[in-house]
C-alpha cells in the first residue's frame, strides 16, 4: 500500500524496500530549459539573428539600395590597410582606460557614502542621481553650449582655458569626452556600489571596530573586498559602453578635430551612414562586437570573477 510519503517497491529478495514519493510541487518547481525558453527566443530574435545578419552584409558591398552584392574578404582587406580604423581602435580603447580609471574610484566612494546613513544623504543623492534621468544626446548638447569658445564658461575664464577652445585640440577634446562621460554615467555606477555597499553585514564593522579598527582601516579591509565582484560587474559594463559610444562623439567633437576623436563606433556611423557603404560598416560592427567580447572576458579571467563564491559566505 502507497502513501503519499513512501512507496514501497520490491527488492530483489523478495523484501521491500522504501523511499520517499516525488511530490508534485517539487518537480513543477525545478528549473528547466522551458523556463528559460521565453529569454532564449527574446535574445535569438534581437541578438542573435541581426548579428548573423550582419556578419553576412560584412562580405558585401551594399549602399541600402538595390541587392547586395557579394565581395568576399574585400571589405576586410580594406580595413585591415585603413590607418582611420586602426586610429579608432586604439581611440577607442584609450576611452575605455580613461572612463575605467576616473569613474571607478569616484564611483567606489560616492555608493559607499550613499549607502551610509548621514544627513540629507537621500536628498543630495537624488539631486546628484539627475543625470540618469537624461539621455545621451540632451546632455551632449548641453554640454555642447556650455563650453562654446565664446559664449560658453571657457570664453568666461580665458585665464583658465586661454582661448576658450577646448574642443580645437585632440588631448581637449578627449578631455572633455571623458569629463562629459563621466558626469553622466558616474551616478549610474554609483547606484551600483550604493546596492552592494547596503548588503555587507554590519556585524563585519562592529567586529572590526572592537578589534580597533579605524575607518580608513575598515574601508580597505572590509568594504572594498566586499565590492570586488560588483567592480568586476560595473568596469565590463563600462567596456561595453565604452565601445558603443556614439551620440556624444557625434554631438560635440564629430569625430574631430580631424579624426583624433573617430572612435570605433563613430567609424562605423560614418561609412554606413555617411558614406552608404554598409558592407564595409557591417564589418566594423563585427569588429567592435569581437573587441568587446575579448576585453570582457579578459577582464573576468584576469580578476577570478568566474572563479568567486558569494563573499556572505560563512556568515
Amino acid at each position: 500500500m502507497t502513501t503519499l510519503a513512501t512507496r514501497r517497491q520490491a527488492a530483489p529478495g523478495g523484501s521491500t524496500t522504501s523511499r520517499p514519493a516525488r511530490s508534485g510541487a517539487s518537480s513543477v518547481g525545478r528549473p528547466g530549459f522551458a523556463w528559460a525558453l521565453p529569454a532564449t527566443i527574446f535574445f535569438a530574435l534581437f541578438a542573435l539573428v541581426p548579428l548573423a545578419a550582419v556578419a553576412v552584409l560584412s562580405f558585401t558591398s551594399w549602399s541600402g539600395l538595390g541587392d547586395p552584392e557579394f565581395v568576399g574578404f574585400e571589405n576586410w582587406e580594406t580595413l585591415i590597410a585603413d590607418p582611420v580604423m586602426l586610429k579608432s581602435l586604439w581611440l577607442s580603447l584609450l576611452f575605455i582606460v580613461l572612463g575605467v580609471v576616473t569613474q571607478t574610484p569616484l564611483s567606489i566612494l560616492l555608493g559607499v557614502w550613499a549607502a551610509g546613513n548621514q544627513r540629507n544623504r537621500a536628498i543630495l543623492s537624488a539631486i546628484y542621481f539627475i543625470p540618469l534621468l537624461l539621455s545621451s544626446a540632451a546632455i551632449s548638447v548641453l554640454w555642447r553650449a556650455l563650453l562654446d569658445p565664446n559664449f560658453g564658461i571657457p570664453g568666461q575664464l580665458s585665464w583658465l582655458f586661454g582661448d576658450g577652445n577646448l574642443l580645437g585640440t585632440q588631448s581637449g577634446a578627449i578631455g572633455v569626452l571623458i569629463f562629459v562621460g563621466m558626469w553622466q554615467f558616474t551616478p549610474f555606477h554609483t547606484l551600483i556600489y550604493q546596492g552592494a555597499a547596503k548588503g555587507i553585514p554590519t556585524v563585519l564593522y562592529q567586529a572590526a571596530a572592537i578589534d580597533g579598527a579605524g575607518t580608513m582601516r575598515q574601508f580597505f579591509a572590509i568594504t572594498l573586498p566586499q565590492l570586488r565582484n560588483t567592480a568586476i560587474t560595473s568596469i565590463i559594463l563600462m567596456v561595453v559602453g565604452g565601445l558603443t559610444t556614439f551620440e556624444t562623439v557625434l554631438i560635440l567633437t564629430n569625430g574631430g578635430p580631424g579624426t583624433d576623436t573617430t572612435i570605433t563606433a563613430f567609424y562605423m556611423y560614418q561609412e554606413a551612414f555617411q558614406s552608404f557603404d554598409f558592407g564595409v560598416g557591417s564589418a566594423i560592427a563585427l569588429v567592435l562586437v569581437v573587441v568587446a567580447t575579448l576585453i570582457s572576458l579578459v577582464v573576468v579571467k584576469v580578476s577570478g570573477y568566474d572563479k568567486m563564491n558569494s563573499s556572505l559566505e560563512g556568515l
